[in-house]
């Protein structure tokens, strides 16, 4: 199955890549910089691209973020500390994110052939963002096989879409994944801050599934107390 994947450098996706380039035909890496404040996560992308010897290509769509207002990653607010799964984390949602990116990534995978778009939506974004769900994922492509009928027959591929962050890793490590060289947090700073929900995930996946974690937190140990709280 000739697959372009959605990467934007994080930990699923670039997990995401290394499957399909293990099990299928990687086409090639499809980035968006959407005026992200975390946009140091696209040379991760470039990093694995190189790795796995495919075309990488970054999508400006800038002037479409910035019309995207309201959120954390785009907007002047501050991204929240503490878990993935809480009420506040809800800042983060940039609305219509995945909806605007796969129909542009779809256009590309119909105008070059290939038979599968691959994007890595897990279980843990069902409760924050809508656009990972897999009501979501199946009118999408409902709605892309009316789109392109006749002219192509795409296949969105979302391997994770019922999977938890720990159950990446575990895929990530058997294919080979090199966790050092994918970033995660939504801050964008020198390192990862440790204390943001896809900081607090990344920290709790790699204990979950008792794989070694490569990444040089700021606050190594916030997950845990972020994890109390939540539980409370």
């Amino acid at each position: 199955m000739k697959t372009l994947v959605v990467c934007s450098g994080g930990l699923d996706s670039i997990s995401l890549a290394h499957k399909v380039a293990a099990e299928h035909e990687l086409a090639g890496l499809l980035s968006f910089d959407y005026g992200q404040r975390h946009s140091k996560e696209l040379d991760f992308a470039g990093l694995c691209a190189e790795r796995l010897n495919v075309p990488h290509r970054i999508i400006d769509i800038r002037e479409i973020g910035r019309g995207l207002s309201g959120s954390a990653l785009t907007d002047n607010l501050e991204v929240p500390d503490g878990h993935y799964a809480e009420d506040m984390m809800k800042v983060t949602v940039v609305p219509n994110r995945n909806a605007i990116m796969l129909a542009i990534a779809f256009g590309f995978a119909a105008a070059r052939k290939s038979e599968a778009v691959a994007t890595a939506v897990h279980g843990g974004d069902h409760f924050i963002y809508p656009d990972c769900r897999p009501a979501f994922i199946d009118a999408f492509q409902m709605m892309q096989d009316r789109a392109l009928e006749g002219y192509a027959n795409i296949r969105l591929y979302t391997p994770y879409v019922n999977l938890t962050k720990a159950d990446i890793v575990e895929d990530g490590a058997r294919h080979g994944t090199p966790f050092a060289e994918t970033w995660s947090c939504y801050k964008g700073g020198k390192r990862h801050c440790g204390r943001c929900g896809t900081c607090v995930e990344r920290r709790e996946a790699f204990h979950l599934c008792g794989h070694p974690d490569p990444t040089d937190y700021e606050d190594a140990d916030f997950w845990l107390d972020a994890l109390r709280r939540g539980s409370v």
